[in-house]
């Protein structure tokens, strides 16, 4: 279960054969995307675990298993802000139990990026993954 935003991705990862093409695509959705806040570049909202500064800030509407998910997020490096707007286009508008059913791991491997990032860009998609989800369970209850 993936978003329609998500799913438009993976379309797209579909036309584009070369990696390069890839790489170049999330980096221009990181580009695309609104800078945080420095108000909220604070640990609280920092993702440990990534070898680059990540902040991702939660926004949920609504409460219980039935409001909707949505968050900001930013980092200092190009990639890895294009990875935070995948993660955005994979998450946004799903309700916190529909947050908490995605299998990311099988959803992100559609675009083949389990492939081509470094361990540690790996290791950080995870955290990121991780910090989302868990904020998503709480909330469901």
């Amino acid at each position: 279960m993936a978003s329609d935003a998500f799913e438009e991705i993976a379309e797209t990862f579909e036309f584009l054969d070369d990696w390069e093409d890839r790489y170049r695509t999330v980096i221009d959705m990181g580009k695309s995307m609104a800078a945080l806040d420095d108000a909220f570049k604070v640990p609280a909202t920092k993702v440990d675990g990534c070898a680059s500064q990540v902040w991702i800030r939660p926004q949920i509407d609504g409460s219980g298993p039935d409001a909707v998910f949505d968050f900001e997020g930013e980092s200092d490096a190009m990639i890895v802000r294009g990875l935070i707007a995948v993660l955005h286009a994979l998450y946004s508008g799903l309700s916190v139990k529909e947050v908490t059913q995605v299998d990311a791991p099988a959803e992100l491997g559609r675009l083949g990026l389990n492939d081509h990032l470094s361990a540690q860009r790996s290791n950080g998609l995870r955290a990121m993954v991780e910090r989302i989800q868990t904020v998503a369970a709480a909330e469901a209850g």
